[in-house]
């Protein structure tokens, strides 16, 4: 039996973002349960990616605006009652350590664990995954397990290469020629680049394993200190560092997919309006980056027994039809005619219409001869008959859409249109 089969992992997923740069995807939820991808929530990737990778003790930490994730993982991501390891639950901001720190919520991403370390403490895991609820990608997770083993390391950190001007966003890593860590900077002004590539950087992707041990040491220590932030990439990660603990980091292009060849590439922070619209766009390629139908590593969602997607059309001009596009179910195109967009549930597209290079959520309402390009609408939105979207910017902004710096228009959801 493998070394990482015999290693007892919990995962801890930090679901708690606001998101504001999604706003207004997120002003009714948080970040990770933002829709994706025609029928996913953000946080169904990373949910996936422990489930893909047998490691089935998950808590789900949250705490912005969270009865939309509650309702979606308590509804269909549930495992039974039969095996006491196998559980997804949900661990909102409790204050549990009132006593010590006051009433205070999550004060960083490191102090959501170490509110939570009698979690841990209850689970007595070997290793614990920290990983991010907000990004798409695909990650066999035992095989950093196997990596951070063979490594004896107390940190392991996934780590991905990005061009030099946007490692700003990130935490930047600099590695021996074994890949251990040797310096950390989180979101520098002047980032780095990897030796002897001066156009790159590795980064880190907020995806951590620890040792249970060190984990437990240092966020106790981080937590006692009040001049902290309470981030790992900004405290506990250098602090870790500074101290002597073995940080080794994880190329994340080496991650083997099953049902797929070649290096790992794949991973979007979607986490602006322009990035999560590109991303959504991925998709729908003819050749896309991230594949939806890989059915040796299968992605999980709400299963709503929705309709099959069906078209109308008839002689003449109205005909229904879609090209390079993904449509969910119960989708009606219904005399018109869709590109390069990804439709949710029961959206219905009416007769005459345009729709390209557009993401519709659930329970949208194209109208006759409505044209919409380069726009995102949220959930329960009817669009009157004869509304163009996105091909005049100033008239969007006037009706107080979004319209983000790549011109991509976004509409609220429920949002009525004057009569």
């Amino acid at each position: 039996m493998p070394a990482s089969k015999r290693l007892r992992v919990l995962a801890m997923i930090l679901a708690g973002g606001q998101g504001s740069r999604l706003y207004p995807l997120t002003a009714k939820r948080s970040k990770p349960a933002v829709p994706f991808g025609a029928k996913y929530r953000i946080i169904d990737f990373v949910l996936n990616n422990f489930v893909n990778s047998g490691i089935y003790s998950i808590y789900v930490l949250i705490q912005y605006k969270a009865q939309s994730l509650t309702e979606h993982i308590q509804r269909y991501w549930r495992f039974g009652s039969f095996l006491d390891d196998h559980f997804i639950v949900l661990v909102p901001a409790q204050m549990y350590r009132y006593e010590e720190l006051g009433p205070v919520w999550y004060r960083g991403t490191a102090d959501a664990i170490y509110q939570n370390l009698h979690l841990v403490d209850n689970n007595a895991p070997e290793a614990v995954a920290v990983f991010g609820g907000d990004h798409i990608y695909k990650m066999n997770v035992r095989h950093m397990v196997e990596y951070h083993l063979d490594h004896n390391a107390d940190i392991t950190i996934a780590a991905y290469t990005v061009p030099i001007e946007e490692a700003s966003r990130f935490g930047v890593i600099q590695v021996d020629e074994n890949w251990r860590v040797i310096d950390f900077q989180e979101k520098p002004e002047h980032p780095r680049p990897i030796p002897g590539r001066p156009g790159e950087a590795l980064v880190s992707m907020g995806n951590y394993l620890f040792k249970t041990q060190p984990l437990i040491d240092l966020l106790e220590a981080d937590g006692k200190d009040p001049e902290s932030s309470h981030d790992f990439g900004k405290d506990v990660l250098p602090t870790a560092l500074a101290a002597g603990y073995h940080l080794q980091a994880y190329d994340f292009q080496s991650n083997p997919i099953p049902g797929r060849s070649g290096a790992n590439l794949y991973w979007r922070d979607v986490g602006t309006l322009d990035s999560y619209f590109e991303a959504n766009m991925d998709l729908v390629s003819v050749v896309p980056q991230f594949n939806l139908f890989n059915p040796d590593w299968p992605l999980r969602t709400a299963n709503l027994f929705s309709p099959p997607a069906k078209f109308v059309h008839e002689t003449g001009e109205r005909v229904g039809q879609a090209f390079n596009s993904l449509l969910a179910g119960g989708v009606i195109v219904s005399g018109g005619t869709v590109r390069e967009s990804v439709l949710f549930r029961r959206v219905r597209i009416n007769s005459y219409s345009l729709v390209e290079n557009a993401v519709l959520f659930d329970d949208v309402v194209i109208g006759r001869h409505s044209r919409i390009r380069n726009a995102v609408i949220d959930k329960n939105v009817v669009v009157p008959e004869g509304v163009d979207i996105g091909y005049d910017l100033e008239m969007d902004r006037a009706r107080g859409f979004t319209v983000t710096p790549g011109g991509v228009v976004v509409i609220p959801k429920g949002y009525r249109f004057e009569a």
